[in-house]
């Protein structure tokens, strides 16, 4: 029988940490769904908006930054690289490259604004506001873990 199927009842899982990836899945299908028109994943812009708030950056500064290990940043970059949104701006043969938004990854950017915002606002509405402020201080406590 599919997990779809609304006559399945969900119940959480005894495991916290399956409970917290499912929820992870879940919120990330949200954003998804919603930035799909701009070509861009949630983690994606997510790339894009820290590249353009810290650029010209280097991938060990935006590694640090967004907490994220350089490994799994650089194949995450590899196909913002190949669109054209991202470009290294360091001098030839320099070891330490420097991350910068395109022309066309800043539109990329600005147009993913707005269905990210689509995003925020449907998880508030279904949520509410208090219970999304205490699971963002939840997810901090739990980050700091």
């Amino acid at each position: 029988m599919s997990s779809k199927n609304p006559a399945i009842k969900k119940r959480p899982s005894p495991c916290t940490c399956q409970n917290l990836r499912r929820a992870s899945l879940a919120i990330t299908r949200i954003y998804d769904q919603k930035l799909a028109q701009s070509g861009l994943t949630v983690s994606q812009y997510s790339l894009l908006k820290h590249i353009k708030r810290l650029g010209p950056v280097s991938v060990s500064e935006l590694a640090s930054e967004i907490r994220l290990d350089r490994t799994t940043l650089v194949r995450n970059l590899k196909p913002l690289e190949s669109e054209g949104l991202v470009i290294d701006t360091s001098p030839p043969g320099s070891r330490n490259r420097q991350l910068q938004l395109t022309p066309e990854g800043e539109k990329r950017c600005e147009t993913a604004a707005l269905h990210w915002q689509e995003a925020q606002t449907y998880v508030e509405e279904q949520l509410g506001r208090e219970k999304l402020e205490n699971l963002i201080a939840i997810l901090s406590e739990v980050e700091s873990l």
